[in-house]
């Protein structure tokens, strides 16, 4: 069978899936820790606050992107992103293999017992999480942007795998139970309300050992997109400065991250958008082993550069064919980045700390629902944004909105 059958449109159905399997290595490992929290209370010391003491140490983790980001300012084009990629996929397993084994040891520490072993175990996990979204995006860049969409469903799915798993594992299952307690003392009987937790299906330590080899398959796809010639066809052409787009005459090129478009010199000229012009350049062989074993074959793909041109005998400002996409200008490139900030800060940081408490009260069944049900609706958003995609900025905004108010009700 050619290559050939595995080609979908624009995409490689093999290198989309191996995208997919190595974005789920992105957070399965501090998604499967949150998910696992209510077998954890029943045996750490810290009980019901050990959410708290999670997302804190997750959130101090983000110690990891922003040495990340240093070195990419520092050293620019000198900083070996397969090397950083490798020792934090790598790092992540090792972390969920010692937690297979000491996650129940504790120690003293002030005068309280602590799991100490499970989290500093988890600051190395969250340390390699976090450092994911400033690794992988910059890797996925060099593939074609089709592959992106890829990425984030497997991103999405490294929350709802280990939800799915915790489910199946019978995670927070429990019935109360009418204790008795006789004292002697003074003849009398006491009674009391306690939980008693089913029998879950597979031990914790089985667990870990899941989530370590959903790392390690993580790794070994990132192994194979990274040195296979199969792989590398899938990658976008980084053109030489010589070989960049020419922009049009009375035109400045403006560039993003999808797309280059020519912008008009003048803001009296009159616009239209021209059909796409197709351009094929040929993929740039490192290997010369590949180029001896088939001389003849050429690597080809597909770049498309849309332009902004003169029509002839148009009226002022008149824009055929398509809709111009709101120019990102500096102050909504900063207001979009406050809004992500905020998101963020109440997704990975407020709610998760304070889930134990917002959740616990209403019952052990309607913590664990919550804690699964939100590692699941990332990967439902990402497979929503597939055909609904919210591309202006008040419609963000009342998002945003909509969100924060949620987030309000139960703080």
């Amino acid at each position: 069978m050619g290559t050939d059958a595995f080609q979908c449109k624009e995409v490689n159905i093999i290198v989309y899936l191996l995208v997919v399997l190595f974005g789920i290595g992105s957070w399965v490992d501090i998604n499967g820790m949150f998910v696992e929290i209510p077998v954890f209370v029943q045996h750490l010391p810290e009980g019901w606050k050990l959410p708290s003491y999670l997302s804190i140490i997750t959130q101090m983790a983000n110690i990891g992107p922003i040495f990340i980001t240093v070195m990419y300012i520092v050293f620019k084009k000198h900083m070996w992103e397969r090397v950083a990629v490798y020792t934090v996929l790598c790092t992540g397993a090792a972390s969920c293999l010692f937690l297979s084994f000491f996650w129940k040891e504790t120690t003293i520490i002030a005068g309280e017992l602590h799991s100490t072993a499970l989290l500093v175990l988890h600051f190395f996990l969250s340390l390699t999480d976090c450092t994911t979204s400033v690794l992988f995006l910059p890797f996925m860049a060099t593939f074609k942007r089709q592959y992106m969409t890829s990425y984030f469903i497997g991103e999405g799915l490294s929350g709802l795998i280990p939800s799915m798993v915790a489910l199946g594992q019978g995670v927070g299952q429990l019935t109360c139970k009418n204790v008795s307690i006789y004292n002697k003392t003074d003849n009398s009987t006491s009674f009391s309300v306690q939980p008693e937790y089913h029998s879950i299906r597979f031990t914790v330590e089985e667990f870990f050992y899941f989530l370590f080899t959903m790392l390690v398959i993580s790794i070994l796809s990132f192994t194979i997109l990274n040195y296979t010639s199969y792989c590398k066809k899938e990658k976008v052409k980084h053109y030489d400065d010589s070989r960049k787009c020419e922009p049009m005459n009375g035109f400045e090129l403006a560039s993003d991250q999808n797309t280059s478009k020519l912008l008009p010199a003048n803001d009296s000229d009159e616009l239209v958008i021209s059909s796409e012009q197709d351009s094929t350049c040929q993929y740039d062989q490192d290997s010369t082993r590949q180029h001896e074993q088939d001389s003849t074959r050429q690597h080809e793909q597909d770049s498309t550069c849309q332009y902004l041109t003169k029509k002839p005998n148009s009226q002022s400002g008149e824009i055929t064919e398509n809709i111009l996409p709101e120019i990102l200008t500096r102050g909504i490139f900063t207001y979009y980045l406050v809004i992500i900030a905020w998101v963020n800060c109440l997704s990975n940081g407020t709610l998760p700390a304070l889930q134990s408490y917002s959740t616990l009260p209403n019952g052990n069944e309607a913590y664990h629902l919550a804690a699964t049900m939100a590692k699941i609706s990332n990967p439902v958003a990402c497979f929503v944004s597939c055909f609904i995609t919210v591309k202006f900025r008040n419609a963000i905004s009342v998002l945003t909105f909509f969100g924060t108010a949620l987030a309000g009700y139960i703080i």
